[in-house]
């Protein structure tokens, strides 16, 4: 205890003096947190305690109660009312952390990243005298400083006296689990959300229909769903989970192809060629019960999924892949075009229900074709995966276009199981050295616009290919260091101040 911890000098750009610094005092350090502190002043030698009489405090109903409330549990503390009202608990004393919704203090943190789209996720974190404050624009960068606080907590037992101003560069950091091909348990998948929220992640992607299975109850449909899924309760359990660590759950029925379970229960709806040859997977677009299919089983779980996205999937459609597919799938063309069109119609055509359901539309980026006589939906979002697949385009192209898009580059970013298809285990030490959101393609960044406006964030996918390759929990241990670095290179895609072997032995102190 009382230990001050060592480190790389940071930039004190734009940093107001909040706290008296004598000349004599130690150069600025950083704070032993995954992901980094953008910027950290240190203000004399003092380190704040928790002791014995240490409360964390809230404003009585206010927005960051719940937060207060969570880490005072996490510490082991009692939780207190801020004294801004004539039934608070006193005013702040030793060892005693408040949390308040402060705008100003936020914009102040802001500056840090020079990132619009993350000011609701900014915060300051204050030690001074004995006692830390937090203030944030909203209860996310509260949060997202209750996190900084109890990491730094946990390294090293003490947090140096000074200011933290804080703020991701990247508004969208997250997990994509494959929960259709290999169930995942709702306790596991819980373990994974509370390690996501430390790290400042937040969005848990579930794509829970595939070939291989479909693995949350539907009242709907309830035929196709598989032996082994999440109920409702499941899920509403895991959503709400979620929310407490500011992370939304969006959802994925992948269509038109990726639909084997569904085709299972309902083959009159499998594509098949004009040689009467089935196709694995994938729905036969000409047909309007197929669509209704989709319709109504998005219908039902937007209901469910209260967030602002609905993945559409758009990956892999076999019949774009064989080498006259007009003259293959007749059926798909009869009204004039190419499969091309018609692929792109579909896709259109589910995008508008999920824009009436409130919800924005994502899509694999091989989901985007290239037809002038149908063009995809201009708000939906390019979820870039691969450069590999038959007729991939550039990244670059997509920004040109003006997308927005997420970097899912499974050069780096993909963890499938069973290693398939010339697939390795991705490493956090690939990640934490080499790549950055730029880098949405192989292992050079994009060229061109690829700022926190364009190049939205992130994710890091598990995918199950071959589900038995690996149990639960070796999924987790494969995935704990490349989150621990995906979260450090969204928050702050620039070289990190730490060497891996320092980052790696931090992420075990403080996870």
């Amino acid at each position: 205890m009382g230990k001050i911890w060592t480190g790389l000098a940071l930039s004190l750009t734009a940093l107001a003096p909040a706290v008296g610094t004598p000349n004599d005092a130690p150069a600025p350090r950083t704070l032993p947190v995954i992901p980094a502190v953008r910027e950290f002043r240190q203000a004399g030698d003092g380190v704040f305690h928790l002791g014995p009489g240490s409360r964390v405090r809230a404003a009585r109903g206010s927005a960051v109660e719940d937060e207060a409330r969570l880490l005072a549990g996490q510490l082991q503390v009692p939780f207190g009312f801020d004294d801004t009202k004539d039934d608070g608990d006193g005013p702040a004393g030793a060892g005693d952390i408040t949390l308040r919704l402060d705008g100003s203090a936020a914009e102040a943190a802001q500056g840090t990243a020079k990132n619009a789209g993350t000011v609701n996720e900014s915060y300051v974190l204050t030690a001074h005298d004995g006692q830390v404050s937090i203030d944030a624009r909203t209860d996310a960068g509260a949060f997202y400083g209750t996190r900084t606080l109890l990491q730094a907590l946990r390294a090293e037992g003490g947090l140096p006296e000074g200011v933290a101003r804080d703020t991701p560069d990247r508004p969208q950091r997250g997990l994509s689990l494959d929960t259709a091909r290999k169930h995942f348990t709702r306790p596991w998948i819980e373990d994974r959300i509370r390690e996501m929220g430390d790290l400042k992640l937040n969005q848990l992607h579930l794509h829970f229909s595939d070939d291989q299975g479909f693995r949350i109850e539907s009242s709907v449909h309830p035929e196709i769903v598989s032996r082994q899924h999440l109920s409702k309760a499941d899920v509403t359990a895991i959503i709400t989970l979620a929310a407490q660590r500011h992370i939304t759950v969006i959802p994925e029925i992948d269509s038109p192809g990726h639909l084997g379970a569904v085709i299972e229960a309902h083959p009159d709806l499998q594509l098949r060629n004009a040689s009467g040859r089935a196709l694995t997977g994938a729905v036969d677009i000409s047909k309007p019960a197929a669509a209704r299919m989709v319709d109504d089983l998005t219908r039902e779980y937007a209901a469910l999924f209260p967030g602002p996205y609905w993945h559409l999937g758009g990956d892999e459609y076999q019949a774009l892949v064989v080498d006259d597919p007009e003259a293959s799938y007749p059926q798909l063309v009869r009204s004039g075009g190419t499969v091309e069109d018609a692929a792109t119609r579909w896709l259109n055509d589910r995008a508008a229900l999920v824009r009436k359901l409130g919800k924005t539309s994502k899509a694999w980026n091989d989901g985007f074709l290239t037809t002038p006589r149908v063009a995809p939906d201009a708000d939906r979002e390019v979820e870039y995966w691969t450069g590999k697949e038959l007729g991939a385009r550039d990244p670059r192209e997509y920004l040109d276009e003006g997308r927005k898009v997420v970097n899912l580059n499974d050069e780096y970013l993909y963890y499938v199981l069973g290693e398939p298809n010339d697939f390795t285990y991705p490493t956090g030490e690939r990640i934490y050295r080499e790549w950055t959101p730029a880098v949405l393609r192989g292992t050079r960044p994009v060229g061109g616009a690829s700022g926190p406006d364009r190049v939205l964030g992130g994710r890091f996918a598990v995918w199950c290919d071959l589900a038995g390759a690996q149990s639960q929990d070796e999924v987790a241990r494969g995935i704990r260091l490349p989150l621990n670095a995906l979260s450090q290179k969204l928050w702050n895609p620039g070289t990190p101040d730490r060497s891996w072997q320092d980052f790696t032995a931090l992420a075990r102190r403080v996870g």
